[in-house]
C-alpha cells in the first residue's frame, strides 16, 4: 500500500477503505509517513470530504493510535461532558459536581487553554494546592469513592491527533468537518465513557461561527459516538457573548462556586442545569426535564457544592477557597473600563474578549506560556444591556498596569453599541439526540 495512491484516490473524489485509513493513521503515529504527504491527504479531505463510514473509520483509528482508559474498574455508569471551547465557559466546574452528587461517576480528563479559550485544568490550578495529575490508581480510587475526579490528560490518548492537528493548523485544513469530528471524538472515545454530552458552541467566541455549522458538526459527532456504542446527545449553545460575567481562571472558579450556591449569573446557571440534566438523563435518572429539576435541587440543598469540596480536598486543594472565594489571591492591579457612548450593547466579538483577557495574562499563546491565574475580566454589562456614556462596562485585573491599554483597545473595539435594543438570541439553539 502506498501513501501516494491514497492521496490520489481521495484527491479524485474516491472513498477510502478501512484498511487505507488504518495505514494512514499508523504511519502518522509511527512517523513513517512524511509531513508533506500527511498534509496533502488532509487537504484532499478538506476539498473532497468523507462519508460517514470513512469518518467513523478515521475516528476509530485515531482513538486506537495510543493508550485507552479501561472503564471496567469504575463501579457504576460513567458520564462526561465535552465543550468545543469558548470564553467564560466554566460549566465543567458546576456540572460535574451536580451530576456526581447523584452517584453518577464523572471521571473527567480535561485540557489546558490556548488562544482565546480557557481550559478547565488551568482554572482548577487557580485553587492553591490542587493536583491536576493523579496516578491511575489514585484516579480510579477517587472516582469510585467520591464519584468525581477532574485531571489533565497525562496519558498518551490519540497521539495521531496531536500530529494531525499540528499540521492542519499550519496548512489551512483545520475547518474540515470530518477532521474536526475525528479529532474531538477520537480523544473522547479513548476515555471510554458510557455516556457523552457534547456542548457544541456557536457564535463569535467559538470555532463554529454559525448555528448551522454547529448542527452539522454535532450530528456528525453524535452519529460517530452511536457507532461506537455510546449514549450521545449534543447541545448547540450560544457563544456570541461570554458565558457568565467572569473571564479568567481564578475569577471563573469564584463564579462557578457562586453558581453552586445558587447565586450565579442567569445564563451560566441555565446552561449548566440543562447540561447536567442531559447527563443525568443519559445515565438513566429520568427524562431531561426531571433531571434538570434534580440538578436544581442539588444546588438548592448544597449537595453539589459539597461534592466540589470533596473533590478539591481529595486532590490536595485548599477547600477554604471554596468555602470563602474572597480568599482567592487578587491581581496586583485593577482597571475600570467605561463606555465611550450611550446605547445598547448590540453585539460583542466574544473571541476578541477572550484575547483581551489573554493580553492581561489570563491565557497563553503557546503551550509554554505561564498563566497569571488572578488575571482576567469581570463584565458589568453584556449584550442587550443599555449603558450610559461613561458607565462602567467591565473591570480588568492584571499584574501590571502596562497591560491595560492594549487590552482595553481590543475590548472596546469588540463592543458594538446601537440605539436599538438587539433581538435576544437563545442560550440553547438546538439539541441533537
Amino acid at each position: 500500500m502506498r501513501m501516494y495512491d491514497i492521496i490520489k484516490k481521495k484527491r479524485d473524489g474516491g472513498e477510502l477503505s478501512t484498511e487505507e485509513i488504518g495505514f494512514f493513521i499508523r504511519g502518522v503515529t509511527e512517523g513513517t509517513i512524511p509531513d508533506y504527504q500527511i498534509s496533502a491527504l488532509c487537504m484532499a479531505i478538506w476539498f473532497r470530504g468523507m462519508n460517514m463510514r470513512e469518518t467513523c473509520d478515521l475516528t476509530f483509528a485515531v482513538r486506537d493510535s495510543g493508550e485507552k482508559f479501561t472503564a471496567s474498574e469504575v463501579q457504576g455508569i460513567r458520564v462526561d461532558k465535552h465543550s468545543t471551547g469558548g470564553v467564560g465557559d466554566k460549566t465543567s466546574l458546576v456540572v460535574a459536581p451536580i451530576v456526581a452528587s447523584f452517584g453518577v461517576k464523572v471521571a473527567k480528563m480535561s485540557g489546558r487553554g490556548l488562544g482565546h479559550t480557557g481550559g478547565t485544568v488551568d482554572k482548577l490550578e487557580a485553587i492553591t494546592g490542587f493536583r491536576t495529575t493523579l496516578s491511575d490508581e489514585e484516579f480510579l480510587r477517587q472516582v469510585n469513592e467520591i464519584g468525581l475526579a477532574i485531571v489533565g490528560q497525562s496519558r498518551q490518548f490519540a497521539p495521531a491527533d496531536k500530529k494531525l492537528y499540528a499540521l492542519r493548523d499550519v496548512t489551512a485544513t483545520v475547518d474540515s468537518m470530518p477532521l474536526i469530528a475525528s479529532s474531538i471524538m477520537g480523544k473522547k472515545l479513548a476515555a471510554d465513557d458510557d455516556c457523552i454530552v457534547l456542548d457544541v458552541k456557536t457564535g463569535s467566541g467559538s470555532f463554529m461561527k454559525t448555528a448551522e455549522e454547529s448542527r452539522t458538526l454535532a450530528r456528525l459527532m453524535v452519529e460517530i459516538g452511536k457507532n461506537a456504542g455510546k449514549k450521545m446527545v449534543a447541545c448547540i449553545t450560544n457563544m456570541d457573548m461570554p458565558l457568565g460575567n467572569a473571564i479568567g481562571n481564578a475569577l471563573e472558579v469564584q463564579e462557578a462556586v457562586e453558581t453552586l450556591r445558587g447565586r450565579g449569573p442567569a445564563d451560566l446557571t441555565a446552561v449548566c442545569l440543562m447540561l447536567a440534566g442531559r447527563m443525568l438523563s443519559l445515565a438513566g435518572m429520568g427524562t431531561p426535564a426531571e433531571c434538570e429539576a434534580l440538578s436544581r435541587r442539588a444546588i438548592e440543598d448544597g449537595s453539589a457544592l459539597g461534592k466540589l469540596k470533596e473533590m478539591v480536598a481529595a486532590q490536595g486543594g485548599d477547600v477554604g477557597l471554596i468555602e470563602d472565594p474572597s480568599r482567592f489571591p487578587r491581581a496586583k492591579c485593577s482597571y475600570e473600563v467605561f463606555s465611550p457612548a450611550a446605547g445598547y450593547i448590540a453585539h460583542t466579538d466574544t473571541e476578541a474578549y477572550g484575547l483581551a483577557s489573554l493580553a492581561l495574562g489570563a491565557g497563553r499563546n503557546t503551550a509554554e506560556d505561564v498563566i497569571d491565574h488572578s488575571a482576567g475580566i469581570i463584565l458589568a454589562k453584556k449584550t442587550g444591556d443599555f449603558v450610559q456614556k461613561g458607565e462602567k462596562i467591565a473591570t480588568f485585573y492584571a499584574a501590571s498596569r502596562d497591560l491595560f491599554a492594549a487590552a482595553e483597545e481590543r475590548f472596546l473595539s469588540a463592543t458594538q453599541l446601537s440605539r436599538e435594543k438587539p433581538e435576544e438570541k437563545p442560550l440553547v439553539y438546538d439539541i441533537i439526540e
